[in-house]
């Protein structure tokens, strides 16, 4: 496991060492500070851990974090894209240079031996590595520190681990058995290469990494979004008890409330949801929108261009999408938004055009210049509130709790068209599928869809805009839908083999 636990680079702790005195520097006079170096630091100087943490949030957006190097490796809105594809909802209509052709034809995930497989596997592992190191220098997995700052960096550092540990659960197993071994646990930078552990041992570990972090963050005041306080805590438990159902959905439920009533978040409107003559507001681009939980400001510092998530999604972008790999929504997924519905202006409607249902008017620079942002600026969302409304709705739905279910889903509708009593009629099995396709339609784009997929144990059929397989019934826990465990880990770590599915 060490080729792909990689220590996150600590260069930006050498300068977060200068407050603790040169007697400091001149007995550790290395170019890097080691795990006992920081441990040692960090008692006294929470910027010491403080970089560390800093470092996992850059990672979540570097490119080539993967290990691939390719045009589709670029952190977390990376894996977002994949996973749209996977489940269907964004479709490769135009493929011209070949990115993401092979994983719409399912042939990339059933090939242990691609590439593709092992980008999500070291981007995670790589940042659960970094996460362990910054524990283990805090004290360790069962230590709560004195400092009240190395509290707040353990509580972020655990809901990433956690968050990691999520996401691979997601990409790595067909679907929620809890006897049913999936992935390696690593909670120490040390340990060594380990075997598989169960569904429910994973599961365990985030909930509990979650449920510290959550207590740990209770006094947390971030400085920016990018950083992970108790709201985004609290989603991400969210999402892994309402992944695990049963007796959880009931605990999801009251995550979900908690961040809706006392975040502070709003729903985004109808103007910051759909281009409409204004191009100043907007355009899912600016991480200060009040309806944003969990993001990042994007700056020319970061040195994103092409290679990015807005390379990849954003006509108005010079890369990909403008240049001719046309991502665009399923066509019966679009059919299906009413045209009462402001939400439906977000795609390009016109068959006669190469820019047929692509989010023209979701996501867009301020100019609105076709291949006019060169170097990136617009920012990336990873969470919004509009999610919790949604996963309020669905566990409400399925916990039998119909009234809160259709209250939640029409506080997100009626900000969507002007009469969303029809709500009001819906109840059983009716109800959940409505509130799974308003989530398809209200999160297109943002890498909730194959989460939500999963969750509902849906069967996807594809619009006849997908350049393959269009028509043909695909269930959620189709082989085909998730990755293969590497062969990079399966040729080093010994105590796994293939055949993970």
């Amino acid at each position: 496991m060490k080729r792909i636990y990689l220590l996150a680079l600590m260069a930006v702790l050498i300068v977060g060492i200068t407050g603790c005195g040169e007697d400091f520097l001149e007995v550790q006079p290395t170019q890097f500070l080691s795990e006992e170096q920081v441990a040692e630091a960090a008692a006294n100087n929470p910027d010491v851990v403080a970089g560390s943490v800093s470092g996992i949030y850059t990672l979540m957006f570097e490119t080539g974090t993967g290990g691939d190097g390719g045009h589709d490796d670029f952190g977390q809105k990376g894996y977002d894209i994949f996973s749209d594809f996977l489940c269907s909802d964004m479709a490769l209509s135009i493929s011209t240079y070949g990115w993401y052709r092979r994983t719409t034809e399912y042939t990339e995930t059933t090939d242990y031996t691609n590439t593709t497989n092992y980008m999500p596997w070291r981007y995670y592992y790589r940042l659960i590595r970094s996460a362990n190191t910054v524990i283990s220098a805090l004290g360790g997995n069962d230590v709560t520190p004195e400092n009240e700052e190395n509290k707040h960096l353990m509580g972020q550092a655990k809901a990433l681990r956690a968050y990691c540990y999520f996401y691979l659960t997601q990409f790595f197993a067909l679907e929620y058995e809890p006897s049913k071994e999936i992935l390696p646990i690593y909670t120490d930078p040390t340990e060594p290469n380990l075997p598989k552990s169960t569904t429910a041992e994973v599961f365990a570990l985030m909930e509990k990494d979650l449920t510290e972090a959550i207590d740990l963050l209770e006094t947390f005041n971030r400085t920016a979004k990018n950083e992970v306080n108790k709201y985004v805590a609290e989603g991400l438990l969210a999402y892994v008890y309402a992944t695990m159902g049963g007796d959880k959905l009931a605990a999801a439920k009251t995550l979900t409330e908690d961040v809706i009533n006392n975040g502070g978040f709003t729903i985004m409107d109808s103007t910051e949801v759909v281009y409409m003559g204004d191009a100043s507001v907007g355009g899912f681009r600016d991480v200060s929108t009040p309806g944003w939980i969990w993001g990042v400001d994007l700056t020319l510092d970061n040195g994103l261009d092409l290679i990015s998530w807005w390379g990849q999604m954003d006509v108005f972008t010079y890369s990909y999408q403008w240049a001719g790999d046309r991502k665009a929504i399923d066509q019966g997924l679009y059919d299906a938004i009413p045209a009462n519905d402001v939400r439906k202006g977000q795609f390009y409607g016109d068959p006669s055009s190469g820019y047929y249902l692509i989010p023209l008017g979701k996501f867009y620079t301020a100019d609105r210049a076709i291949g006019g942002q060169r170097n990136i600026e617009t920012d990336y969302v990873y969470m919004r509130v509009a999610e919790m409304y949604l996963l309020h709705a669905e566990v409400c739905a399925q916990l039998n709790q119909e009234d809160a279910a259709r209250a939640s889903l029409k506080e997100l509708v009626g900000k969507r068209m002007a009469d969303a009593s029809y709500i009001d009629g819906l109840s059983g099995q009716a109800l959940k599928d409505e509130i799974y396709l308003q989530t398809r339609i209200e999160l297109w784009g943002e890498g909730k869809s194959y989460l939500a997929m999963k969750r509902n144990k849906a069967t996807i059929v594809r619009g006849s805009n997908h350049l393959s397989l269009v028509g043909e019934p695909i269930p959620y826990n189709d082989p085909r839908l998730t990755f293969e465990i590497p062969q990079n880990e399966i040729q080093n770590n010994p105590n796994i083999d293939s055949g993970n599915k």
